[in-house]
């Protein structure tokens, strides 16, 4: 019982200087999780720091991430069914992205496919909307991104 008390006492004190305590970030750990419904997303991007960056934001979101710096080993590693959105840079080296998902779509049609770019001229919009008139507006995510904006475009899109 005194130690219940002392738990207690110390997230008080936490709290009112602003911390957060070990067990009040477990439970905001939960509600993020069941916010995003353990959604899964395949990340396929060539620049190391980006795919990294991008799989631990989305982790600490409360989504399950693969990712994949090599879109051919994303390609022999993609399960139909296994993911809610994959988020495929447009520039890679070896296939570029609109390709992979030309073939991703072969074995899975309901995975939803958002593009990342960096690309400040229109060329890859006018060559999507020429090649993929059926993918939305909202497929095109501008590089660099900030985490919020891009945690908030991605649950609009998947939750």
């Amino acid at each position: 019982m005194a130690c219940k008390k002392y738990e207690e006492t110390i997230t008080v004190i936490n709290t009112s200087k602003g911390y957060v305590s070990y067990r009040q970030q477990n439970l905001q750990q939960q509600l993020v999780k069941n916010n995003t419904g353990e959604k899964r997303i395949l990340v396929v991007d060539d620049e190391y720091d980006t795919n990294l960056t991008l799989k631990v934001v989305l982790e600490e979101s409360g989504f399950k991430v693969d990712s994949f710096t090599d879109p051919l080993a994303a390609l022999r590693n993609f399960k139909s069914g296994l993911y809610d959105l994959a988020l495929i840079d447009v520039k890679m080296p070896g296939m570029h992205g609109f390709g992979l998902s030309n073939e991703i779509r072969k074995f899975d049609i309901k995975v939803k496919i958002c593009f990342l770019t960096a690309a400040e001229d229109t060329h890859y919009e006018s060559f999507r909307k020429q090649a993929y008139p059926n993918y939305e507006e909202n497929c095109i995510i501008r590089k660099p991104i900030e985490n919020e904006l891009l945690i908030k475009r991605i649950k609009s899109i998947i939750c």
